[in-house]
């Protein structure tokens, strides 16, 4: 840090200056609508002991009255801030970066469920039903017998379920399931903000102490490309969709997909949101974005990130590999899987969302 004095006080200037990752929305405030007290008495609150602290309502789950956060530091979601001295001290600022960077990225799931509207939206386009029945955690996947169990334990759920209230009696259970994705986060814990908001001086946002990224890679092909490679192919055979809630920042991080003009011929329903800042509130709102139809096969293409090269580029990296100077590493990565030894630990990656 570099130290410059203001007005008699010492004030640090951050070495990197470029945009960092902080808090966006904080137990369903929009971080840079509070007040510098009402920072403090949440960043006061989150640093207390778990058992000491006052429970925090969730203005999100609309599905249970009086519902309190369960989410350690209450951080809803992500914002992206650039670096401004501050104008009479001189301390760090954090400015809202403009533009799609400057989106809220929802590191909470229960993000989506404000007002119930992303359910009324997956109700209408697939079922025609703007009211369905909301049916959570569904067991889908059973455990086989083995030699020490005799099987049938849920190993496997659908996040949400959703039936229309219009199927006539006798007729077929029209339903649809729904998975929610929001982002992972790696980096930083976020404890360096909740100190520096605590600090009674402080009345601006601060810019990030902490340096951090939202893991798309982690949320996307590690964590939802699985769950639709295990599900999407049995709700097909059954003749059941899937749709898949995400926020618009976390849609634009997949790669290419093939869209199909029609859901008749889709097997995922991507249901894009935004959220916008609501003038004289402090809280931001859930917003309609996008639909888009898929087939699992696009999807996962998309969830990977990358489209295979053609055969002549890769045997000719191949050559090139054959034909390096036999360094330690060229050595190494001719090592049979047995003769390799593990990686090392990742020692970048921080707690997720």
């Amino acid at each position: 840090m570099s130290n410059v004095v203001i007005c008699g006080v010492m004030a640090r200037k951050p070495k990197d200056l470029t945009p960092r990752f902080g808090i966006g929305e904080w137990y369903g405030y929009n971080l840079t609508q509070l007040s510098g007290e009402e920072r403090q008495q949440l960043a006061a609150e989150t640093l207390k002991p778990k058992k000491e602290r006052t429970p925090q309502l969730c203005p999100f789950q609309a599905r249970k009255q009086g519902a309190v956060c369960s989410k350690e530091g209450g951080v809803c979601s992500l914002r992206l801030y650039s670096y401004a001295p501050h104008p009479e001290t001189g301390r760090a600022m954090g400015v809202p970066v403009e533009g799609k960077q400057g989106d809220l990225r929802a590191t909470c799931p229960y993000r989506f469920h404000e007002e119930l509207d992303v359910f009324k939206w997956v109700g209408e386009t697939i079922l025609g039903d703007p009211d369905p029945l909301l049916v959570g955690e569904v067991g889908f996947l059973e455990a086989g017998a083995t030699t020490d169990n005799e099987g049938g334990d849920d190993v496997g759920r659908i996040d949400m379920v959703l039936v229309s209230t219009k199927t006539q009696q006798g007729a077929p259970m029209a339903w649809a399931a729904l998975e929610i994705q929001a982002v992972y986060f790696s980096g930083n814990a976020m404890k360096g903000e909740f100190e520096a908001f605590n600090d009674a001086a402080v009345d601006w946002v601060v810019f990030p102490a902490g340096r951090r990224r939202p893991d798309y890679r982690s949320s996307g092909p590690k964590r939802l490309m699985p769950q639709l490679q295990i599900k999407v192919p049995t709700l097909r055979r059954w003749g059941k969709k899937m749709a898949v809630v995400v926020d618009r920042a976390f849609f634009d991080s997949i790669g290419e997909m093939d869209n199909v003009p029609d859901i008749s011929n889709a097997d995922i329903a991507w249901f894009i949101v935004r959220f916008e800042e609501v003038d004289g509130q402090n809280r931001t709102r859930i917003v309609r974005d996008e639909v888009r139809y898929t087939t699992l096969e696009r999807s996962v293409e998309g969830l990977t990130g990358g489209k295979p090269v053609p055969l002549p580029t890769f045997e000719g990296r191949i050559n090139e590999k054959l034909f390096l100077p036999m360094t330690q590493g060229a050595v190494a990565g001719l090592l049979t899987f047995d003769d390799a030894e593990p990686p090392a630990a990742d020692e970048g990656e921080g707690g997720e969302a």
